[in-house]
C-alpha cells in the first residue's frame, strides 16, 4: 500500500445526492435503487448534510434489504430529510490518504466520508471503496 495515496484515486466521484426538498421516502427509494447506505445532502453543490440508511430504519422500523418495494410509513410524513440527516458532518478532502481515511473510520465508527473541496461535493470514500482498494492489493 501506498502510504500517501489520496483518496481521490479510490472514492466515489458520482454522488447519488439528495436536497432538502426530497422526502425520507424517496430518499430510502434511491437508496434501495442505487445499492447504497450513504447520501449526502446538498445545496447549490454545498454539503450541507448526511443521512443513511440505518438513520432511515432507525425511524422506520422496516427492514430495508426486505421487499422489493418502498414502503410508505407514517413516520416518514412526519419528518424532513432535515430531521434525520446528520448537519455538518465530518468530512475529508480529496489530498487525504487512504491511510488517514481507513484510521479515521475505523476510530469514530463511521462507514463513509463526503470528500469535499472547496465547500463543493465531490465524492464520497465509504468502508466499501477502502475494502475494494484492499482486497485489489492481496
Amino acid at each position: 500500500m501506498k502510504k500517501n495515496e489520496p483518496i481521490s484515486s479510490i472514492m466515489t466521484k458520482e454522488v447519488v445526492t439528495l436536497s432538502l426538498e426530497d422526502s425520507l421516502y424517496s430518499a430510502e427509494k434511491r437508496m434501495k435503487t442505487n445499492h447504497i447506505r450513504h447520501m449526502p445532502v446538498v445545496e447549490n453543490d454545498k454539503l450541507i448534510g448526511l443521512i443513511s440508511l440505518s438513520d432511515l430504519q432507525r425511524v422506520s422500523f422496516i427492514d430495508a434489504y426486505g421487499k422489493e418495494g418502498t414502503e410508505d410509513t407514517p413516520i416518514y410524513n412526519m419528518l424532513d430529510i432535515k430531521d434525520l440527516m446528520i448537519k455538518k458532518p465530518l468530512t475529508a478532502s480529496p489530498q487525504t490518504t487512504i491511510l488517514e481515511v481507513s484510521k479515521l473510520l475505523a476510530s469514530k465508527e463511521f462507514h463513509s466520508l463526503p470528500v469535499v473541496e472547496e465547500e463543493k461535493l465531490v465524492g464520497i470514500i465509504t468502508t466499501t471503496d477502502l475494502l475494494h482498494y484492499f482486497i485489489e492489493l492481496c
